[in-house]
């Protein structure tokens, strides 16, 4: 089987970020408040890049009905927050207030606040509050990993045909391919579940730390 293989160095990375468009001025200084505030968590916050992404695929989608798993400080949720269509709604869930007073206080300079529900406790129980019909147009998973499987299989029947499942860490650091670790099996557990479930088709992008895209099924 032939493949290209494109080893990211830092110096390619920087190249990658120099030639997009660049964050604004309120995710740059989202960025480097987490990174100074809670630098001991900032390996926590997505990527610049796949900040962006997150905005524009958003955008793409015309995503009305959004949902969030693992929200830190902030900044997937004001990607996603800006890229919802007229009148959408992301519902975020995370577990600690602490990170997401953070985030709040950027959501609201952004002028996104409106848009962001933010549900404070354990995600695996709050979850079940939303409705259990497939209405839901986007999710984004990027929590606690021992929890992904679970959130999968609580989300996954509420996303609506043609919705698109985002699952990031998918790759852990390359540890992936030599799981040892506790937290390298839920991965590598989580991965066999998503590649193995028949109500969705997928692809594992290595957009930072590995992120999976899946699309429901019909």
């Amino acid at each position: 089987m032939s493949f290209k293989e494109l080893p990211l160095t830092p110096e390619l990375h920087d190249y990658v970020l120099s030639h997009s468009t660049p964050v604004d001025e309120i995710a740059a200084e989202l960025i480097a408040e987490t990174r100074t505030v809670v630098a001991g968590h900032a390996s926590m916050q997505v990527a610049p890049e796949q900040a962006a992404f997150l905005r524009m695929l958003t955008s793409l989608l015309g995503v009305r009905h959004a949902v969030e798993v693992g929200t830190f400080t902030g900044l997937s949720a004001l990607s996603i927050a800006r890229g919802l269509a007229d009148g959408g709604k992301l519902v975020c869930f995370d577990i600690s207030e602490q990170f997401t007073r953070l985030a709040h206080r950027y959501w609201e300079r952004a002028g996104v606040d409106d848009r962001i529900d933010l549900r404070l406790g354990r995600a695996a129980e709050r979850i079940k509050e939303l409705p259990d019909e497939p209405y839901l147009d986007l999710v984004f998973i990027d929590a606690d990993k021992g929890g992904y499987v679970t959130y999968w299989n609580e989300l996954v029947p509420r996303v609506r045909p043609g919705g698109v499942i985002l699952v990031d860490n998918t790759l852990w650091s390359g540890r992936v391919v030599d799981p040892r670790s506790e937290s390298d099996r839920f991965i590598t557990g989580f991965n066999e579940v998503a590649r193995n479930d028949p109500r969705v088709e997928l692809v594992i992008l290595p957009i930072a730390d590995g992120l999976t895209i899946a699309r429901r099924l019909p």
